[in-house]
């Protein structure tokens, strides 16, 4: 027997028996009654049984039609709820998103007061905000929201870019004094250097002549976490590369000080990735269209 029943046949035997007649039900399904006299013969061969008996002048139920029609009328009535459920909720500002950020200066002094500003405005919106540091996959761990610094792989995800994120090579005065000021990046490996999750870091010379370099580091401190890295620069064990956001106040008031002039890290673009869907539920767009338009707002004066 075939198992494929087709649900457009259930819903024509449905109005043909509600109406009365094919007349009125070819009206209001918008189709002839020629077309409707196939869909109902299609269900009844599939059930082997006869649902509506019919004249040139009458029809009427048979007793397995009157069975069929209640339950055929109470399935549609849950799946008409159904779909007005999932429909209502993608429409409605309620329910949860799943964020993934990095954490340190960015996740927890931007992304945080970012996030409560937006469950503020839309108090039925609820959020569950992640700092895990490795790389996440947003349909494999069940993010609707990423939060990225660096390069991106090529993938199926939304990328917008917020921010390009000033890097500095800085070190206290204190262990320039005491070890000496390196003049040229290679120079760095005779230096101990505060590691995050980068072991080359890249300069581009500035002026008229353009060099660039990597240089391999190594370090007696390493740390992925920005506030970790910015503490031990301050205590004297090294030189750090962190994002000029991160230190901007210990460059003001000379804790940290830049240690070339004429070498520039590469800035660090931070972007805000989600699903390419056109179904997006209307909590995700707002959270989204927030984010671009006041992510700005969030950073400090520099």
């Amino acid at each position: 027997m075939n198992t494929e029943i087709n649900l457009v046949d259930i819903r024509a035997f449905v109005v043909i028996a509600e109406q009365g007649n094919f007349t009125q039900a070819a009206e209001v399904l918008g189709c002839s009654r020629s077309h409707l006299s196939k869909q109902l013969l299609s269900l009844e061969t599939f059930l082997g049984v006869s649902l509506i008996i019919r004249t040139t002048r009458t029809q009427r139920l048979t007793d397995q039609g009157e069975l069929f029609l209640q339950q055929c009328q109470q399935a549609l009535h849950q799946i008409e709820q159904a779909v007005a459920t999932t429909v209502d909720s993608a429409e409605k500002l309620s329910g949860n998103i799943y964020i993934n950020c990095v954490g340190g200066f960015l996740g927890e002094d931007i992304i945080v007061p970012l996030v409560n500003d937006f469950i503020q405005l839309y108090p039925d919106i609820t959020i569950d905000l992640d700092f895990s540091s490795q790389r996440v996959d947003l349909i494999e761990d069940h993010f609707d929201v990423v939060f990225r610094m660096g390069d991106l792989s090529d993938s199926g995800l939304i990328a917008r870019k917020l921010i390009d994120i000033k890097n500095c090579t800085l070190a206290s005065p204190a262990y320039l004094e005491r070890y000496g000021q390196p003049t040229h990046p290679s120079q760095l490996n005779k230096y101990a250097c505060i590691v995050g999750s980068i072991n080359h870091w890249r300069f581009s010379q500035q002026g008229a002549v353009k060099e660039h370099i990597d240089v391999a580091i190594k370090g007696k401190f390493r740390c992925k976490n920005g506030r970790a890295m910015k503490i031990s620069a301050l205590a004297g064990n090294g030189i750090v590369r962190l994002p000029y956001l991160y230190c901007h106040q210990e460059i003001q008031t000379e804790k940290l000080v830049e240690v070339f002039t004429d070498w520039q890290i590469p800035d660090t673009p931070f972007y805000v990735l989600y699903h390419k869907d056109k179904f997006q539920p209307e909590r995700l767009k707002k959270f989204i269209q927030f984010t671009h338009e006041r992510f700005k707002s969030y950073l400090p004066d520099l």
